[in-house]
């Protein structure tokens, strides 16, 4: 459910975008909407849904929706995050995007230097929280192993099916987790470009954008999302064979995608960066060079017309 509310308090060019999320168990989300429109938001995305469930589809939109100069605005920040990770996950997504994220009830804004000390405080909470983890897990196994008990699951040391089932169906879903954490930051991409594209062609785009993707993660990721039902088939249909003089437009295309602000000369730059020589041959690039492969990369339809 979307709240349009007339911009009556302004912020510069920035955009006040607000996310509402309730419990199962509440009727409305009143106190929060009021409290998002007093703070100025312009429109109101509320979600209703289990402070446990990973499933947030209104989020995951909203999250591929905003744009540069817009601000989110939550009234608390466990209305947004699943924990610490994940919100901080969310929040360099943003900041990369250049959104900027506020909570009303924390001191958390990343428009200002205060809020910026407050996001590296958690952070340090993280970090803190996995060493402890991890202290706590090699303490428990050395102590098993001082009394002469073996670590892991019986069930798994005496090779049980259904132990190594339970194990199973524990991993896949603890993976599945863990993408559909992330899932907006990548996926739209992936829809975008696949199959059109070939595989190496997307973790290029994805990893300029500051991920850290190979091909054999990214296919097994989508492969996942595919068998639950979370993704179309076609993303995993195999790409069109290209000849080998398309290089070069692909390689533009895949530039101007990653980055549709660039100029025809930035773009020429990064070819340049790259070791890409001009079709006409010597070393630079010229803008109408540039302008042809961005023309037939439209035509091929590798590029969709503003």
């Amino acid at each position: 459910m979307t709240i349009e509310v007339a911009d009556t308090v302004s912020l510069g060019a920035k955009r006040l975008i607000g996310y509402a999320r309730t419990s199962i168990d509440e009727r409305l989300g009143g106190g929060q909407v009021e409290k998002l429109r007093a703070a100025g938001c312009v429109r109101i995305h509320q979600e209703q849904g289990s402070g446990i469930s990973s499933s947030r589809p209104v989020l995951n939109r909203l999250l591929r929706e905003v744009k540069a100069g817009d601000v989110l605005v939550v009234v608390r920040l466990d209305r947004l995050a699943l924990s610490v990770s994940h919100l901080l996950q969310v929040i360099d997504d943003l900041h990369a995007r250049g959104v900027h994220f506020r909570s009303l009830d924390d001191p958390i804004d990343t428009a200002v230097p205060q809020g910026l000390f407050s996001l590296q405080v958690l952070r340090a909470v993280a970090r803190l929280e996995r060493n402890l983890i991890s202290e706590r897990t090699k303490s428990g196994m050395a102590s098993a192993k001082a009394r002469g008990r073996l670590a892991g699951n019986p069930g798994i040391r005496q090779g049980r099916p259904e132990a190594k089932q339970a194990l199973s169906r524990a991993r896949k879903q603890a993976y599945l987790d863990e993408l559909l954490m992330s899932v907006q930051t990548w996926l739209p991409t992936v829809k975008q470009l696949r199959p059109q594209h070939t595989w190496e062609n997307v973790v290029q785009i994805l990893n300029r954008r500051g991920q850290s993707w190979t091909v054999e993660r990214l296919r097994r990721a989508v492969h996942r999302l595919v068998e639950d039902k979370l993704a179309e088939p076609e993303l995993l249909a195999r790409s069109p064979r290209r000849p080998p003089e398309d290089r070069l437009m692909k390689r533009v295309a895949s530039i101007a995608i990653a980055d549709p602000d660039l100029s025809l000369r930035a773009i020429g730059a990064e070819l340049e960066r790259l070791g890409e020589r001009p079709p006409r041959g010597g070393r630079k690039w010229q803008a109408s060079s540039v302008k042809a492969l961005l023309d037939e990369a439209h035509r091929f339809g590798l590029l969709r017309l503003n």
